[in-house]
């Protein structure tokens, strides 16, 4: 029997990520040690654990280059080290692109990590968090950040992972490339936003699991993240018939749950949607 016919574990880790760095690299590598114990095989980070700010300034200051960035360091190393593959939702990192007013451009990027400790895969998030909820609560995340423009899956011993990022969750065709290219797991780490958390995030997480016959990992940010940005929390895994196997609630920690490849084929042989997909204008 080959791996990817057997179960693996994967806990979804739940931060409260905040603007200072350190505070913020020992939450998340107490959490990924405690997942380790608790028998995970893939672990799942949130989007920009590194760091929050809302200071364009401050952000400067405390982002770097993919190559010299310390927390993507700890991260590879805790992978070799706990002999696991890590996720990392994604960190705010230095792009190569300057702003208007000479503050280098940053990526939205999501990196997967083998159990050797090498980044095999990385992916920058497609879809700027542009925004006006309210009158007082609004994002423009394409001032400070610089989009990806491509599909990307991971290559795990249990199949293809499609990465995306939190807001890339609506918009629906994403996935459907991904799955198109053999994804049978899709990660959406996320640092959603609680107004629209409580509206839509349980929604759409279950539909992109239910419209593609994935298993959707989707490990998210809660709490306040400083600066009056608060966030949903509720880290999901969803199977691809769209059952919430777990859900992280409000407060920080992990969920963990059994994966079974096999339930991905078993579900669209049910339900072949993805082969029934037709052209159309």
């Amino acid at each position: 029997m080959s791996k990817l016919d057997l179960s693996f574990r994967v806990a979804c880790l739940q931060t409260s990520t905040g603007p200072n760095l350190t505070k913020n690299k020992e939450q998340s590598t107490r959490l990924i040690r405690k997942a380790a114990m608790a028998e995970a095989d893939l672990v799942i980070l949130p989007e920009i654990v590194n760091v929050m700010d809302l200071s364009r300034k401050e952000l400067a200051t405390k982002t770097y280059f993919e190559d010299d960035d310390p927390t993507l360091e700890t991260f590879c190393s805790l992978a070799k080290e706990l002999r696991l593959y890590i996720l990392v939702g994604s960190l705010a990192v230095k792009h190569s692109k300057l702003d208007s007013k000479g503050f280098p451009k940053l990526a939205n990027r999501s990196f997967f990590i083998d159990s050797k400790g090498f980044i095999t895969a990385r992916y920058d998030k497609i879809h700027m968090f542009d925004v006006e909820i309210n009158e007082t609560e609004s994002y423009k995340e394409s001032k400070a950040y610089e989009p990806g423009d491509a599909l990307v899956l991971a290559d795990t011993p249990w199949g293809k992972l499609g990465m995306s990022i939190c807001y890339d969750l609506r918009f629906p065709q994403l996935y459907r490339g991904l799955t198109h290219k053999g994804a049978k797991f899709l990660s959406v780490p996320s640092a959603f936003a609680r107004s629209t958390g409580k509206a839509h995030w349980h929604a759409l997480i279950r539909a992109r699991a239910i419209e593609n016959g994935c298993y959707v990992f989707a490990a998210a940010q809660c709490g306040d993240n400083g600066g009056g940005w608060l966030t949903y929390g509720h880290s999901l895994i969803v199977d691809p018939w769209g059952k919430v196997l777990v859900d992280g609630g409000t407060e920080i920690g992990f969920v963990i749950a059994n994966v079974m490849p096999t339930l991905v084929d078993e579900v669209r042989r049910k339900i072949p949607s993805i082969t029934n997909d037709r052209s159309f204008y």
